[in-house]
């Protein structure tokens, strides 16, 4: 039992007002992060070795056949970086886009931060549930946003000598 009873019609509400007002607001915060807090090489973002430069997102997850039916926010917000193409082929072109999927990932981990609050008001089957949703929308575009960042990184850093040569600086 919740601690606060409500008809079903009223939590319905809520829980569809709660996760838009959630996923707007965590969107405006990180949109007003400053992209140089981005740009910098932090723990917070740094792929790891066994992501194999994106390579294992598509091998295990097949990103490149999904991935252009995501929904961009910036497409929402009309505000933002958009990650459905690239801005341009020059490196620092891509070191801001690879910034951006930063921006990105936080904002899709940080919206699934308010999903136990949906127990105060929901049956414990439901905060369940909305876990679970928390969970299925966000981490898909996380991978995404950790793929591209992958490739990306690849590229600039040189690891990739073939691809690195069609960009210049």
């Amino acid at each position: 039992m919740p601690p606060i009873s409500l008809p079903n019609l009223w939590i319905v509400s809520i829980d569809i007002f709660a996760w838009a007002f959630f996923h707007l607001v965590i969107s405006i915060i990180c949109l007003r992060i400053p992209l140089s807090f981005f740009l910098k090489d932090t723990v917070w973002f740094r792929l790891f070795a066994w992501e194999k430069s994106g390579k294992l997102w598509q091998q295990f997850f097949l990103v490149k056949k999904w991935k252009g039916r995501l929904i961009d926010g910036t497409a929402i917000l009309k505000k933002g970086y958009g990650k459905k193409r690239l801005h341009g082929t020059r490196v620092s072109e891509l070191k801001v886009f690879a910034a951006e999927t930063k921006r990105a990932e936080l904002t899709h981990w940080l919206s699934m931060v308010p999903a136990p609050l949906f127990f105060i008001w929901n049956p414990v089957w439901v905060g369940w549930v909305m876990i679970f949703y928390a969970g299925m929308f966000n981490l898909p575009l996380i991978i995404v946003q950790r793929y591209n960042r992958g490739r990306i990184n690849a590229i600039t850093s040189g690891t990739n000598k073939r691809r690195t040569g069609a960009f210049h600086e």
